[in-house]
């Protein structure tokens, strides 16, 4: 039976699920440009993050405005086919920072990719924008740092977002459930796991370096237990969350992980949009969910 919490929660969901699929109001960030400030224009500057002796390959998109600015970290799916650009460019004319980024073995960054390395990756990005002087080049407002992530992203965001109590807040974009991926890949038959595998992750491409959709697989299914995220719920009550999930995508993992933070006691906000997993017929919507969620955060 559901908890008076939980069933509010629902309601919740339901309600804001309805206007981001159509009726909410839109930030004037996510379809306008800001007015420009010849003073201080948005700029943009290429980095490399240190992650265990190597440099990934990343990229700044700079508020516009008189700083310190607000920086989100935006952490790309798997393989990163999706980068999610557009809302980088949103989040930034709200007057954010945005720091992207490809993981070690992902897109040219050199080293060697693993689900593993990418949740290294995450913390080594979060130390990074932290850094004094790269807060203090790069116009950073060290207390007001949101992590976020889309599918993997959104795994390696929350995965960080346990053992940091210095965010703002944390948003996941449909994101992926690696250890649910492991339990489900574990009753496969072995000599049935190879196909299932590449059919599953079948779009790895020239992407990654020494992975394979095998190899991704054997990692989930190794570590089926500890990266099942919704063992973390208590974990994820220390800082405001967005949960996006799509209704043709992970929506049903997300809405359980959204359930089981705010019955820990977070507090969560959390959307269902009518789309699939890159949300690709619902931009605008996912777009202002989150500028909206980002600009009406409190100040830490």
């Amino acid at each position: 039976m559901k908890t008076p919490t939980v069933v509010a929660l629902l309601f919740v969901l339901s309600s804001l699920a309805r206007a981001g699929d159509a009726g909410q109001p839109i930030p004037p960030a996510v379809v306008r440009d800001p007015e420009p400030d010849l003073a201080h224009p948005p700029s943009s500057a290429e980095v490399l993050i240190p992650s265990h002796g190597m440099g990934m390959n990343a990229f700044f998109y700079l508020a516009g405005g008189s700083g310190p600015h607000p920086t989100m970290v935006l952490f790309h799916g798997f393989p990163g086919n999706e980068q999610n650009l557009d809302l980088a460019q949103a989040i930034r004319r709200g007057g954010w920072n945005v720091l992207t980024l490809h993981y070690r073995g992902a897109w040219g960054s050199p080293g060697v990719f693993s689900i593993a390395h990418v949740l290294e990756d995450a913390d080594a990005a979060m130390e990074f924008v932290r850094r004094t002087d790269v807060a203090k080049k790069f116009g950073i407002d060290a207390r007001r740092i949101v992590i976020g992530g889309h599918s993997m992203g959104g795994f390696a965001s929350a995965a960080h977002a346990r053992h940091d109590r210095r965010l703002q807040g944390v948003v996941l974009i449909d994101a992926w459930n690696a250890g649910s991926t492991g339990e489900q890949m574990h009753i496969v038959p072995n000599n049935e796991l190879p196909a299932t595998a590449e059919k599953r992750f079948n779009d790895i491409g020239n992407s990654l370096n020494g992975a394979t959709a095998v190899s991704v697989v054997a990692e989930t299914i190794a570590h089926r237990t500890e990266w099942n995220y919704l063992s973390w719920a208590a974990e994820l009550t220390h800082e405001p969350l967005l949960i996006i999930g799509a209704s043709r995508g992970r929506g049903e993992d997300n809405r359980k992980l959204a359930e089981a933070v705010t019955s820990a006691g977070g507090k969560v906000t959390a959307v269902t949009l009518e789309s699939d997993h890159s949300f690709q017929d619902r931009r605008i919507a996912l777009a202002a969910l989150i500028v909206d969620w980002l600009q009406k955060l409190p100040d830490r």
